[in-house]
């Protein structure tokens, strides 16, 4: 839709540059292949822990243990993708399109919990290792190398773009990995009787929970303390704007991540006097969009000579203001001075 403007006294101009582009994932079709891989994983989870116990291996227990958290991170993404569709509303002026990126975190989460489970199980079995049947352990993990396989194929069909569908995905494709190690683990403990071979495994998949974990919980920590995405530099930006013909100065500049793939920007713009205000938002719009992907934006623009240089009078009750300059919310950016 078009850029919408309000005029207020001392010519505040306000541009909110929402054009007609889409967000997040397209919901049916990501549904449909979490689902088709939940189905996958909840099957072969039962299989695989009551084969674990029969055994004794714990390499086979902490990768059913690892699909559970895949299992959990796919539910948490499926309720996610429902709530982050409801369009916007009353006190929700973004709906609760966030909601993917508690489900990041809550993934990332329960990642690290179960690791620190495995890794205080594996260190005592390392001390005093139980008896393991090698070949259950080899054939129950090349199983899961086969299931994970397909359903890592479910969601890589799926929009990644999504931190909320990617951090499913990572669960999925890290257990894949942990699969593997695990069948490497039987093979050589039918071959050498090794049976630390199994913890080995274990620690191994760990390793994999914890990196991942951490990958989550720093990925989906950032959009909720509202850090400039990666990738986006907010001192270039603002001196890219400052630059632009009649920009005197930019300041309040605000960069920040709605949700996945979701950047917006704000910002208080001074225009020099005489200069065209609504020409300069058009152009700055433009520039963000064309040159940084950024379509979400809210930039506020002054004339130089009607900014108030002392502090704001108080509103009257009942009234509310947009006060052309607020001090303090960030660096000034300035026209540099031409030098003859």
């Amino acid at each position: 839709m078009g850029h919408a403007h309000t005029h207020h006294d001392g010519h505040d101009h306000q541009a909110g540059g929402h054009g007609g582009h889409s967000h997040g994932v397209s919901a049916d079709a990501d549904r449909r292949w979490l689902s088709l891989a939940l189905v996958l994983i909840g099957v072969f989870i039962s299989v695989e822990t009551a084969i674990a116990f029969v055994s004794g291996s714990l390499a086979l227990l902490s990768d059913a243990v690892h699909m559970l958290t895949d299992a959990f991170s796919i539910v948490l993404a499926l309720v996610a993708m429902r709530l982050a569709a409801r369009p916007a509303k009353g006190t929700y002026t973004f709906g609760l399109k966030r909601v993917e990126i508690l489900s990041a975190q809550a993934n990332g989460l329960t990642l690290l919990l179960a690791a620190v489970w495995l890794g205080y199980e594996a260190v005592v079995r390392l001390l005093h290792p139980p008896e393991v049947t090698g070949w259950m352990v080899l054939a129950t993990a090349l199983t899961g190398v086969a299931v994970n396989l397909a359903a890592t194929w479910c969601l890589s069909k799926a929009n990644r773009a999504s931190l909320n569908v990617e951090g499913a995905y990572q669960h999925i494709l890290n257990d894949l990995f942990a699969f593997i190690g695990t069948a490497v683990a039987g093979v050589v403990v039918m071959t050498t009787g090794f049976a630390r071979a199994d913890t080995i495994a274990t620690l191994f998949v760990v390793v994999l929970m914890v990196k991942a974990g951490c990958g989550l919980l720093r990925d989906s920590g950032r959009i909720l303390l509202e850090a400039a995405p990666a990738g986006l530099d907010p001192d270039a930006i603002g001196d890219r704007l400052a630059a632009a013909p009649d920009v005197a100065e930019v300041h309040d500049l605000h960069i920040w991540t709605i949700t996945s793939g979701e950047p917006a920007l704000s910002a208080h713009v001074m225009v020099h006097p005489g200069g065209d205000c609504h020409a300069v938002r058009r152009d700055l719009d433009a520039l963000l969009a064309e040159t940084y992907g950024l379509t979400h934006t809210t930039l506020q623009i002054d004339h130089e000579d009607h900014a108030p240089h002392a502090a704001a009078v108080p509103a009257a009750a009942g009234t509310t203001t947009t006060p052309h300059c607020v001090n303090g919310h960030g660096p000034t950016h300035r026209r540099e001075p031409h030098t003859h």
